[in-house]
């Protein structure tokens, strides 16, 4: 281990250990972390300092500086409160601060809204856990200028973060979102006020939720066909987090009437003990639910993460196993239905527009471009669709967006995933499927027939620690020189996209400006057979993540395995040529 790179840490671990503004038990774990002869953990607590990025801040809780602990967090607040102060100088300016059901949640939301409230700033705190998109509706809803969801989404437990909104409900963007990060940067512990001012908290919950739920049957395609299908066998579980309560309420509201939790995860928990991880993307986090659905011989299975952002969905195939609809399927699911009744219903305009992120199937876009409907490009993140949702405002009207990480939002009274929402819309997919003779599995397929089989899977490279940020980096630099591929498993690479660069290389050399808001570190290779690979570090993660889809052609539902099993080749093939 590199010795300056210890004694430098050192020296920060002691201002935390001794420094009388530390609490005693931040004291004593840092004096732990000093006299273990190990210095592993010490320097990953103090390596750097945890990046308030674009969308915030998220890590391992604990004492550090590149840990999610009270006083990061106060800084990081008291930095956005200068912002939020510099540009709103007037007075009577808000903002909402909701949490999860992550350990510490609480404390920090609470710490958040101390510290905004000492600043002058008045505070719409949730009474206790809520979904990520009811904060995000929260902000338009009470006209605040920004807010904070104190979340880790779906990472393991040990984890926690936060996520900074502006005005218009969306993860921050540019120009704020450089100019709140230049604001934290200026923040010393010294800096902090931690001491809140009551008068400026008021506790929001009940109201709001309300609110929220009559919005959510904005998203609600055809309301007879869920009254025909009333009783649709639904299993659904909240994974331990804030789905718990909103989610049964709105799918109610919605009309659908037989409704089974899975009582096990309905507890609020931040350990999450009954899965390894709570992420949807994960089939051991649906496995209870999945119990249940057999039990109960129910027509699908639906679960949202801690946060309720993201969703999971579960169908079963023609031998009555359960599977689980991936991210791509679950967005192309959306898309496809609600062009597909909209038309139906006459209710389908030629200004409605659909947005996908650069990583998610290729699928879509044929689904849009048969149907004449816009489909819009844009960088992993849901800032990103709610940029072109907020670009658009007045012009166009959004009709859905999403991702292929298993989010989606059906309409405009929120700017970020919305379970919610998302899950009451399958269900009327579900029911709207039940009343055509179909599964969901069925319309998987009729998907698939009309508009070309695909294949996508998600390779994550784990590389934690700042050797593993070091590795990353070096990958993407080797990317886009020395080992930049000419043909990957095969098949000739005939476009590249970097969005770093914002070039597009055809295979003739010739090169093109890519049209993006802003740059990202995201390169893009496509193939003479269809492929298409993403490669990108996670922003959240120490991963680098690849996006992999293989194309190809399915003549009948009784093909798709064929089909899934000349893809898992392809598959292996790529990960041999990429040396993954």
């Amino acid at each position: 281990m590199d010795q300056e790179l210890v004694k430098a840490c050192e020296a920060k671990a002691q201002v935390w250990a001794t420094n009388p503004l530390f609490d005693a038990e931040t004291q004593n774990e840092v004096k732990s972390m000093l006299e273990n002869p190990d210095k592993t953990a010490l320097v990953d607590a103090f390596y750097q300092s945890l990046e308030f990025g674009t969308g915030g801040l998220r890590g391992i809780m604990g004492a550090g500086t590149n840990r999610m602990n009270k006083y990061i967090v106060g800084m990081a607040t008291q930095g956005f409160a200068n912002y939020i102060n510099k540009a709103f100088p007037e007075g009577g300016k808000s903002v909402v601060v909701g949490h999860d059901c992550r350990n510490n949640g609480r404390m920090f939301a609470e710490s958040v809204a101390n510290i905004f409230s000492a600043n002058g700033i008045k505070v719409y705190l949730f009474e206790s856990l809520r979904p990520t998109p009811e904060i995000s509706f929260a902000i338009r809803k009470l006209g605040a200028v920004a807010g904070v969801n104190v979340t880790a989404s779906h990472n393991p437990r040990e984890y926690n973060g936060y996520k900074a909104y502006w005005a218009d409900g969306a993860q921050v963007l540019a120009p704020h979102d450089t100019g709140i990060i230049d604001e934290v940067n200026k923040v010393a512990i010294e800096d902090v006020k931690f001491e809140g001012n009551k008068d400026l908290i008021k506790i929001i919950g009940g109201e709001m939720d309300y609110d929220y739920m009559v919005a959510v049957k904005e998203a609600m395609v055809d309301q007879d066909v869920i009254l025909r299908q009333k009783d649709l066998n639904i299993v659904y579980s909240p994974m331990h987090g804030t789905g718990r309560v909103i989610i049964p309420m709105c799918l109610r509201s919605w009309g659908f009437q037989n409704i089974n939790v899975v009582p096990e995860q309905m507890v609020i928990d931040g350990n999450f003990p009954t899965v390894v991880s709570p992420n949807p993307e994960n089939a051991e986090a649906m496995t209870l639910g999945m119990k249940l659905g057999t039990k109960l011989n129910a027509d699908l299975v639906i679960a949202s993460d801690p946060d309720a952002d993201r969703l999971a969905i579960v169908c079963r195939d023609p031998k009555g196993e359960w599977i689980i609809i991936n991210g791509n399927q679950t967005c192309m699911m959306f898309c496809y239905y609600i062009i597909k009744n909209k038309k139906a219903l006459g209710t389908l305009k030629p200004s409605d527009f659909l947005v996908k992120t650069i990583v998610t199937t290729e699928v879509i876009a044929e689904i849009a471009k048969k149907n004449n409907v816009e489909l819009r490009d844009c960088y992993t993140g849901f800032k990103w669709i709610a940029r072109e949702i907020a670009i658009s405002e007045g012009k166009q009207k959004y009709i859905g967006g999403g991702e292929e990480s298993f989010g989606f939002l059906p309409y405009d009274k929120v700017r970020d995933k919305d379970s919610p929402a998302s899950i009451c819309l399958i269900c009327e997919i579900a029911a709207w499927a039940k009343d055509n003779g179909m599964t969901l599995y069925d319309l998987l397929m009729q998907i698939y027939l009309e508009y070309g089989f695909s294949f996508e899977h998600t390779i994550n490279v784990v590389r934690p620690g700042k050797t593993g940020a070091d590795e990353i980096k070096q990958m993407m630099t080797d990317f886009r020189g020395a080992k930049a591929p000419k043909e990957i498993a095969g098949s000739k690479v005939v476009l590249t996209k970097d969005y770093q660069s914002l070039t597009a290389t055809k295979g003739d050399g010739s090169v093109e400006k890519l049209d993006m808001p802003t740059t990202s570190n995201v390169l893009q290779w496509f193939c003479e057979d269809g492929t298409k690979i993403s490669v990108r570090p996670s922003g959240t993660e120490p991963k680098i993540k690849f996006y992999v889809e293989v194309k190809g052609t399915m003549h009948c539902k009784e093909c798709y395995a064929g089909c899934l099993d000349d893809a898992k080749k392809k598959l292996e093939a790529i990960k041999t040529s990429l040396a993954l």
